[in-house]
Order: structure tokens, then sequence, then C-alpha cells
């Protein structure tokens, strides 16, 4: 039975249980001071050190400035959170929850959120949350289609690009379908994660928006039978075709992003896909691919999305998860993970609109050839419904996971 029919009965009580007293959010000074002497225990993916780093470095400041000390639990899959916070709600425990915080979007918010798993609304009160820039960046409202309504406070930005080495490759693929001929004039040079690692199912959604007929029925939820089977036809006999070309024949493929850009660095493919356009700047800046790394984008434009933290229903410590919210969107923080030599993804923020001395850690970034400027990253396509993705990764396990 899936999360979704389990709890969904559940949704009325759940939001009477979670909103705050007569529909107010919270006040700032209240939360600040009731957070003081929590530990937040943040469920976020843990698959990488340069992210790590900056985790642990945000929980030192947190508790330097808010007596809020901070516990990262690593996750291999968000999922493992979400599916703690709904055993938790099965055996009817509504308050003093192991989950805090997650680091959260798609698919696993929007189970939580229509099964009433969430704390909030709750963004309103955090004083950083006026900062972002709702205009030019909407998807800080909107969450693979679904509205956030307040529920998780974004703290920064992902697009799809792909990192090459400049030393060994010099025409690079401009669409999904050029990605098919160049595989098969490098056989063997390129792959992707397998889903359901997020890098893996984004490059999915990739391929089936550029060759779907019909893109606005990905923006509603995927259809049963045969019209799902309709509207994903273009997708398989792509991948059969791409398949045989791939790294070891596409018969193996690599378990993370952090490991497919392994190869890349180990030299044993020459593409690889990230969701960060300064992800090859920041390795290279590591030691963790060649200085020669660089990025390129498809003509038509890459998927794009806001990553977020929310707040489980039943987190014991909600006030220092709301102080940790905040503080993952101050300039500060902002600014520090902007920072390719640190993590380099990019802000949530209205830069332009922060006064002299925040937009100044901004403008003093260093710069790297291997970034791109923002008007070069080409044109955003939005993420489809998240239906797509849990039908479309099941889809793929049956026909490729062996």
């Amino acid at each position: 039975m899936s999360v979704t029919r389990l709890f969904a009965p559940l949704w009325t009580f759940a939001v009477l249980l979670t909103a705050p007293a007569h529909g107010a959010e919270p006040q700032w000074d209240d939360v600040v001071a009731k957070a003081r002497g929590q530990t937040v225990y943040w469920n976020a993916w843990g698959g990488d050190e340069r992210i790590n780093a900056y985790i642990a470095w945000a929980g030192e400041r947190v508790a330097a400035d808010y007596g809020v000390t901070v516990r990262h639990v690593k996750l291999s899959d968000t999922a493992e959170a979400v599916s703690r916070v709904v055993a938790e709600k099965s055996a009817g425990r509504d308050s003093d929850g192991s989950v805090d915080l997650i680091w959260i979007n798609g698919e696993n918010f929007a189970t939580m959120k229509e099964n009433g798993l969430l704390f909030g609304p709750f963004t309103q009160a955090l004083p950083n949350f006026k900062l972002v820039d709702f205009k030019d960046k909407p998807t800080t409202l909107i969450d693979f289609t679904v509205p956030v309504d307040g529920l998780e406070a974004p703290w920064g930005m992902a697009k799809i690009n792909f990192v090459y080495d400049s030393a060994r490759v010099e025409a690079v693929p401009s669409s999904i379908p050029d990605f098919l001929d160049w595989a098969k004039n490098n056989p063997g040079r390129f792959t992707y994660p397998a889903p359901p690692d997020f890098i893996g199912s984004t490059f999915l959604k990739q391929v089936l928006i550029e060759l779907t007929p019909n893109r606005d029925a990905l923006q509603k939820p995927a259809p049963e039978g045969a019209a799902f089977v309709t509207a994903t036809a273009p997708l398989w006999p792509y991948l059969e075709d791409l398949h045989p070309h791939l790294w070891r024949g596409g018969k193996v493929f690599p378990a993370s992003g952090t490991a497919q850009m392994q190869l890349l660095d180990d030299g044993e493919v020459d593409i690889s896909i990230s969701f960060y356009p300064s992800d090859a700047a920041s390795l290279a800046i590591n030691g963790r691919l060649p200085e020669s790394a660089r990025i390129f984008v498809l003509s038509g434009g890459t998927i794009g999305n806001t990553h977020f933290v929310a707040i489980p229903y039943n987190a014991r410590a909600k006030e220092g998860a709301m102080v940790l919210a905040n503080f993952l969107m101050s300039p500060e923080a902002q600014a520090r993970k902007q920072d390719v030599a640190v993590w380099g993804d990019q802000t949530v923020l209205d830069v332009a609109a922060l006064p002299a001395a925040e937009k100044k850690r901004f403008d003093d970034l260093p710069a790297h050839p291997a970034l791109l400027p923002p008007e070069a990253l080409g044109p955003t396509l939005l993420e489809p419904h998240p239906t797509w993705m849990t039908r479309i990764e099941s889809e793929w396990q049956r026909r490729f996971g062996g």
C-alpha cells in the first residue's frame, strides 16, 4: 500500500494538530528563546564531503549564536527520513519525533504535505525569508508543481548541467538527441547514475521533456495505465538505443552522482551530469576534477529547481529547526554556500536588493574558468509533477534494474 493511500484520511487531523494557534505564525523572539538548548537532528543527504563540511560549519555558527546544537543525520536517500516520520505517525508518536529538519523537495515534499506530516506554515516567521528572490526564482514557492504554502524554507538552487574534460573533449552535444549520436561516436565515455539517485532520475525527466510531444501534461499528475504508457513512449526506446553505448555497455550504472563524477576524474568517462552549475569549478578547486573541467548546458534548456528544508509535524525541536532554517537563508550562509571553494550551490536570495555590505559578500566570491555566467546557463525547464519521477523510477527499475 502506498504512503499516500495509507495516511490520506489523517490529513484533516494533522492540519489541526500542526497548525500554529489561531492560524498565526510563531513570533520570532519566542522562537529564538525556546530554541536555546535544543538539539536539532537534521536529516540531510550525506554523500558529498563538501556539503557535509558546510552543514558542520552551519551547525557551529548556529550553536555559537543561538545555543542550538545541530546533529547531521546522513542519508543516502531523503525517503529514509520520510519513511521514519511515516512509521512514527503510524505508531501514534505525534510528538517527540526523531527527525527535526529534513533537506527535501519534489516527491518527498509532496508525500509529506499530502499526508499532513509537516509542521507549519512557518516560513513567514523567519526574518531572512523576506530576502528570498520570489520574482525571478519562482521555484522558491512552487516545488515540482506543488505550492510550498509556508511548509518548507528554500536554501539553494539547482539546475542540470554537464561536466566534461576540455582536454579530452572538443565538441559536446547540444540536445538529448545529440547525446545519443555523441554516445554512438564515443562508446563507453558517458553514463548516468542509476535511479532512484536524484541525478539519474532527473536525467530521465530531461530526456522525457525533450522528446515528449506534450510537455504541458508533465505539469499534471502522471496518469495510470495506458495513458502513462503513451505519455512515456518516447523515453524507453531512446534509453534502449543509448544504453549499449554507455560506460560498461550500459550493464552497470554508477550508484550516485558522486560515483559518476569520480569516473570523470579517473578518466573512465568524458561527460558527467551535475545539478550544480558550479560543481566543475568547486571540484577542480578541491582536487577532485582536473583543472581542465568545464560545463555545458543544452540549447533548449535544462531542468532546474529549488531545494528546501522542512520540519516534520512531530519534531521535538521545532524552534531550533526554525532557527537553523533561518540561518541557512542568511546572506552570510548563502554567500559561503555559493563560494566554489566551499560548495558552489547557488543562492535563493535577491542579491541585488541586499544592503551593500551583504551584497559585497557575493561580489567578492572567487571566479573560475569552469563557471558560466547566469545568462549563459540557458532556459530553466520546470520540473514535472512529482508523481512522474516515482512512476518513471519504478518503470526504469523494471526494465533496466536487473
